[in-house]
């Protein structure tokens, strides 16, 4: 093991949240600025695209650093005989982190990989059953759902989740879903959008599939680091974690959950042995042993800032820019004021802008004239949208750009 990772006092220079309620630290920027001095981030220019990954605070990637140098100084010494506890290490300390049991966790290189495990290794469908998913799920799962049509013979069936956002009625779409799709089997959920950052009522909807026979699949990639709900609160035995998006861990790192019990619902991987071991299910192959390495650190700084502080500051900032934005007639937002139903993500169009290539011109635009930059997104049954991430160290200042390059833009 590195030495940061044997020597605790790295986290000495976070600053200490014990005490403090979440929404009132919210709202304390010069504490968010002493988070934020342990990040190195670029001032070429606005970072407000945090979702495709999370930037490593200046610990963990000491802890990467040190470690990538180990692995390379011994070698296959170090794959093969000092690797393998270290990597235990790592995987009972994410357990211990979600709260879950390390059998019930499997490390894989980020969400995708571990839900196309899950989907495609889902064994308990039949020709003629019914696999559902939403229009905000994300691509690549969406494409492993559409796979199990030529692979299983099911039925593919695409729901669209009303706008603007409402708890009642989200829940809703889906009981009719079920209730109009009897033999659905496998119900796929994205805990947040990487879309607009739709959080949903997952447990809720949960409970619906398990009554009408279904299993669900949870899309976590956003949910977990930024959602204060514990894992087992989520009520669902299978879901894709990613780690190195709201954790904060090297860029590579996830997870697969499935719950104890549960196991032998998953096909071992291609032809491998079924040991009974969650990871027979998969077959990553050489790994980024410094990725696993450093994961211990990312997950001690995020445990030291907190969830629910994450969460409260990442809502203040978003919550900043849309309240700035709410009664402009020009602009149309995709984000729910219902805490219940919000991310850290949120999104919006120019009014009467649909198609990707114009929000992609839109926000094209707004990098070349205010030097904000934001993403756009499609496959929402409504159009494409922008969307607009910020981070655990992004600023007040950082979200008052936004709302003049959004003006700007808007005409």
């Amino acid at each position: 093991m590195n030495k940061i990772e044997r020597d605790p006092s790295f986290l000495d220079a976070l600053p200490d949240p014990a005490g403090r309620d979440p929404a009132e630290l919210a709202a304390d920027d010069a504490w968010w600025a002493q988070v934020a001095a342990q990040y190195d981030l670029t001032d070429d220019v606005v970072m407000l695209d945090n979702g495709y990954w999370g930037s490593m605070a200046r610990p963990v990637v000491q802890a990467f650093e040190q470690a990538t140098a180990l692995v390379n100084r011994d070698n296959a010494w170090f794959g093969r005989r000092a690797f393998p506890p270290l990597f235990e290490q790592a995987r009972g300390r994410l357990a211990e982190a979600l709260g879950v049991e390390a059998d019930e966790i499997a490390l894989t290189r980020g969400a995708t990989e571990a839900m196309q495990v899950l989907i495609s290794g889902y064994r308990n469908l039949q020709p003629g059953d019914t696999v559902l998913y939403a229009d905000t799920d994300y691509p690549s799962m969406i494409a492993a759902m559409e796979w199990l049509q030529a692979r299983r013979g099911v039925t593919v069936q695409r729901i669209a989740l009303p706008e603007p956002f409402d708890h009642d009625s989200i829940v809703e779409t889906y009981r009719r879903a079920l209730e109009q799709h009897p033999r659905t089997r496998l119900l796929l959920l994205t805990q947040v959008s990487h879309r607009h950052g739709l959080l949903l009522p997952v447990a809720e909807i949960s409970a619906l599939a398990r009554a009408a026979g279904a299993d669900v699949v949870l899309d976590a990639a956003h949910g977990i680091g930024q959602v204060d709900t514990p894992v087992r609160d989520l009520d669902v035995d299978f879901i894709g974690i990613n780690l190195h998006k709201w954790i904060g861990a090297p860029v590579g790192a996830g997870a697969i959950y499935i719950r104890r019990g549960r196991l032998h619902d998953i096909d071992p991987y291609m032809g491998e042995a079924d040991t009974g071991h969650i990871d027979s299910r998969l077959h990553t192959g050489t790994v980024n042993f410094a990725t696993f390495l450093a994961l211990p650190v990312a997950l001690a700084l995020h445990e030291r800032i907190g969830v629910a502080n994450k969460r409260a500051r990442l809502l203040h900032l978003r919550n900043y820019w849309l309240d700035a934005l709410r009664d402009d007639p020009r602009i149309q937002l995709l984000a729910s004021p219902d805490p219940r139903l919000s991310s850290a993500i949120a999104a919006f169009r120019l009014r009467g802008q649909y198609d990707m290539d114009a929000n992609t011109a839109t926000a094209a635009r707004m990098l070349q004239h205010s030097n904000v930059f934001v993403v756009a997104r499609e496959g929402l049954a409504s159009g494409a949208c922008i969307r607009v991430t910020p981070g655990i160290f992004s600023t007040t200042a950082q979200m008052q750009a936004l709302v003049e390059a959004i003006r700007a833009v808007a005409g």
